[in-house]
């Protein structure tokens, strides 16, 4: 995986995130939250919250984010100490929380971090919320992060801890909260079956195993890649002590369910504890022969361990992530690994891996292989190390991209590089961003965007089935948008890169992969569906047409998808919508434009995006709404006080 940020680190149950947000007729929008604790600290106590070891926890009326009082820790004598509450009796397995909690220091400052500790058989777990955010005593910062317990326990918590200082902080106004899960789509094609001329695989946390996104996952994919869980620093944190709490059950679950495993990573410049790097007299190592002889040995030694915990159940790994850096002349990352061991530490990987793993396919992993200097530079480290021997067996491009980059020649260009070194090449590390610079930010994804986005999955994967022979294998990075490493890379901002929107909704983006013919059409049909036709007693009178559509229905609920034509001579600069609901409907959600509704009356005024509809022209948006004893589909609409015809 490229090289992240401490703040974009997660945990492998849990992704930092900004507020969940999903947008137009293209991907489902979530539905209202469930707030299931609050903490606001203003009934003078401490509201259950404890102290992890002897810290002193306090209402405090000195400063407040909300209301008059927060709760104050002070007393601490280690970082990891800080206030933590019992979510055991409240967190339920499988269902994704939104965690938010405001911290502010008492003095000085510090970066902040929000955790969940978790116990299974008295064994303890740790996972990061949010990475480390600077806070200080100025002013009040919200740690907002996701988590999904993906195992039962019998401990669980949920804390706030420091990076550097023991000094005291505040936190105030916490809250935790879910949005209901809708059920998956069992009546679309599997991207897997569909795809026949590769593997398809995503990326996965312990959040991915469960309830929907478990079925997600296998409905979908043949094979899967743990995005942290097989990292030196989740399986050896400390010296010689492996431990594989975090990737055993995934591999788990891919082999109880038939899916291919791709290993990641044995070797990467990040996410590698500094006592790596650290030579025998405590110092950090430099390029001297003891130090090479220490770090290779230790290189060894973690993947004779890692590779042969799990033996054949891996059958391809990411040996090395990341060693190229165009901006240098010889074009080689210059990392710890390489200042102190050269070219060496790569070829004792590679070496060591095979004599461990001789079934694996093992590969050398970097992204922005698009790039011609790039890839002319790996281009060149391969055939040096495939000329001396070293057990090379492919190449993966990570392929993560966005809207507008890159051409699909430029790809084209990265695969037929390769060809003449007689190697495999894998996608690895897919995703599209619906950003184009790190200055933008949109509160929904705009319908463009993810159209656009639709098209780009439809160019690459038709590139990557041409070269079937050459690409044996294309991964995703992530399985749904609301699970995605692009939420805090390379800012903070709701992304949404992958197939499937955050209610594990298909997307455009995944029709562009499985049939393009259906890209911009309503794609997020529920199972169980009831779809009704939209039919009209008032044919209209005015120059505008509306399409009604029910595109999917489940006990108490339903999801709609308007259409709006602009029939007439003369363009729209904004407009407002009417109709009548008869049956009752409540719409709790809407997105692509702003709702009001009184009573039966309802009004959809654009959004400030589609406000322009041009002679001939069309918008659209979409919405969850509740439905008891039937749901008919209005029978007349307005466009800014006339008339239109239902079509």
């Amino acid at each position: 995986m490229r090289a992240l940020p401490r703040l974009a680190l997660a945990a492998l149950t849990a992704l930092a995130t900004v507020a969940v947000v999903s947008a137009t007729a293209d991907a489902a929008a979530d539905p209202t939250p469930i707030t299931v604790l609050t903490s606001d600290f203003e009934d003078g106590t401490v509201q259950s919250w404890a102290g992890r070891s002897a810290e002193t926890l306090a209402n405090s009326t000195t400063v407040a984010h909300g209301g008059a009082a927060s709760l104050l820790v002070s007393g601490r004598t280690a970082t990891w100490q800080g206030p933590s509450l019992n979510v055991l009796g409240t967190f339920e397995k499988g269902t994704a929380y939104t965690i938010s909690v405001w911290v502010r220091m008492a003095s000085a400052s510090d970066n902040a971090r929000l955790s969940v500790e978790r116990r299974t058989g008295g064994v303890a777990a740790y996972d990061q919320v949010v990475g480390n955010t600077a806070v200080t005593s100025g002013a009040w910062v919200n740690l907002t992060g996701r988590y999904t317990l993906a195992t039962d326990v019998e401990f669980l918590r949920v804390y706030v801890e420091t990076a550097s200082t023991t000094g005291d902080f505040h936190i105030d106004d916490v809250t935790a909260s879910y949005v209901p899960a809708l059920p998956i789509q069992t009546d679309i094609p599997s991207v897997k079956d569909v795809v026949t001329e590769f593997p398809v695989g995503a990326a996965i946390t312990g959040a991915e195993t469960v309830t929907q996104h478990g079925q997600l996952l296998t409905k979908h994919f043949d094979s899967v890649t743990p995005g942290n869980a097989l990292k030196w620093d989740a399986t050896e944190p400390t010296e010689n002590t492996f431990t594989y709490a975090q990737a055993d059950p995934l591999i788990a679950f891919a082999k109880a369910n038939g899916l291919a495993i791709r290993g990641h990573t044995l070797v990467w410049h990040n996410q590698t504890p500094s006592w790596v790097f650290t030579g025998a007299d405590g110092q950090p190592m430099t390029a001297t022969a003891e130090d090479k002889t220490l770090l290779l040995a230790r290189l060894e030694n973690h993947i004779r361990n890692v590779a042969a915990h799990y033996g054949t159940d891996i059958g391809v790994w990411d040996v090395v992530n990341e060693v190229i850096d165009e901006s240098q002349s010889d074009g080689l990352r210059r990392s710890n690994w390489y200042n102190v061991a050269g070219l060496d530490y790569i070829r004792t990987a590679f070496r060591v891996a095979r004599e461990v793993a001789p079934h694996a396919k093992l590969y050398i992993n970097d992204y922005n292989t698009n790039v011609a200097a790039k890839r002319d530079f790996l281009f060149g480290l391969v055939q040096q190390l495939k000329a001396e021997g070293v057990p090379i067996d492919g190449v993966g491009h990570q392929v993560h991209i966005n809207i507008n980059w890159p051409t699909v020649a430029d790809t084209e260009s990265m695969l037929t590089k390769f060809i003449p070194l007689n190697i495999d090449q894998q996608v690895t590390e897919m995703d599209v961003s619906i950003y184009t610079s790190s200055s933008e930010s949109f509160p929904t994804p705009p319908a463009d965007r993810l159209l656009k986005q639709a098209y780009v999955y439809r160019d690459m994967f038709a590139l990557f089935r041409k070269y079937q022979g050459e690409v044996t294998s294309v991964t995703l990075w992530g399985l749904a948008d609301d699970n995605t490493w692009l939420d805090t890379y390379p800012v903070a901002r709701k992304d949404a890169p992958l197939l499937f929107d955050t209610t594990l909704q298909a997307k455009s983006a995944y029709w562009g992969v499985v049939d393009p013919s259906k890209i911009g059409t309503s794609p997020s049909v529920s199972p169980s569906v009831s779809v009704s036709p939209s039919t009209s007693t008032n044919p209209g009178t005015g120059s505008c047409a509306v399409t009604y559509r029910i595109t999917g229905s489940w006990p108490g609920g339903f999801q709609g998808d308007v259409k709006v034509a602009n029939t007439g001579s003369a363009a729209l600069t904004s407009w407002k919508l009417a109709w009548q609901f008869t049956g009752g409907q409540q719409i709790s959600q809407l997105w692509g434009g702003a709702h009001t509704q009184s009573g039966a009356a309802v009004t959809v005024s654009n959004a400030a995006w589609n406000g322009s509809i041009a002679a001939g022209g069309s918008t659209s948006f979409g919405f969850l709404g509740s439905w008891t004893g039937s749901n008919p589909v209005p029978a007349a609409f307005t466009l800014n006080g006339t008339a239109c015809t239902v079509l």
